[in-house]
């Protein structure tokens, strides 16, 4: 658990939020989220690498209900219990 943060922090005002990535909870800031900061979070920072990785990140309760998928460089806007799916559909 992280320490208390003085309220005279330039961080202090950062609202956390709940969202689900293939099935697990993890709090983040309420913000934009990156294609690779979930991949990041759902493979806890050692995502499987080689020519024939092809992970494809898929999204659904975003704001106004959105949903669709999101590719490498792109990010979405956050929401609180925002449900992400990551699946590593790579060729052997």
């Amino acid at each position: 658990m992280a320490a208390p943060v003085p309220e005279s922090a330039p961080d202090a005002r950062k609202k956390l939020v709940t969202i689900i990535i293939s099935g697990r909870a993890f709090e983040v800031d309420e913000k934009d989220i990156s294609y690779e900061e979930v991949v990041e979070l759902r493979y806890g920072g050692n995502p499987p690498t080689g020519e024939n990785v092809r992970i494809t990140v898929t999204y659904s309760k975003g704001h106004k209900g959105k949903e669709g998928t999101l590719r490498p460089g792109h990010s979405v806007k956050v929401k609180a219990e925002m449900v992400f799916n990551v699946v590593d559909s790579s060729q052997s």
